[in-house]
């Protein structure tokens, strides 16, 4: 059992119990995480879970925090231009999904999203206005935000099929490779 009480000042608490989170929810998905599992993987008790982070679903929206800001997207994205916007997508779109840091929480976002309404709108809110907001204004033309769902879509497609399934063609082939072969398809959605 945790003990309970308060934890010694100077231990970054909130770190373990976001890392422990990612863990659990990245291996359960969201129903199957529970905050009394969460306490017990990060060595708290239960109430210093809710302490820090709240509710489930707080919890759950923390740990799928990505190390790129939506108001940075696109910025990065749309960096050397219009033309470019293709490999920068499959670039960062790929060294999230390849650093295991932020892989868990992906995951934990794709399973949220099929088991449970709250994580498919996280996912949707995320896609929605983090990114469609953000960069379908700036490539404009007809169907812009069309155009970046579709984008996103595809990647989203190949992801699920390389990290997710585990589809042996995908897995075996390098990241630089995907890369090379994806962006000038994913360069069409937004110049074609």
């Amino acid at each position: 059992m945790a003990r309970t009480g308060r934890r010694p000042g100077g231990e970054d608490t909130g770190g373990r119990i976001l890392a422990a989170a990612r863990a659990e929810f990245g291996a359960k998905g969201y129903h199957q995480a529970t905050i009394r599992s969460i306490a017990a993987e990060a060595g708290v008790d239960p109430a210093l879970v809710h302490h820090y982070y709240g509710s489930k679903d707080d919890l759950f929206a923390a740990s799928i925090d990505l190390p790129l800001r939506p108001t940075d997207i696109a910025d990065v994205l749309l960096a050397g231009g219009l033309e470019s916007v293709g490999r920068n997508v499959a670039t960062l779109f790929f060294s999230v999904w390849e650093n295991p840091g932020t892989r868990d929480p992906l995951m934990a976002m794709l399973r949220g999203a099929f088991d449970n309404e709250q994580g498919a709108a996280v996912m949707r809110e995320f896609f929605g206005s983090g990114l469609l907001g953000r960069v379908a204004p700036q490539i404009g033309g007809p169907d812009a935000e069309l155009r970046v769902s579709l984008a996103v879509s595809h990647l989203v497609g190949v992801a699920v099929l390389r990290y997710v399934i585990g589809f042996p063609s995908l897995v075996k082939v390098p990241v630089e490779q995907l890369i090379e072969t994806l962006s000038p398809r994913i360069q069409s959605y937004f110049t074609d």
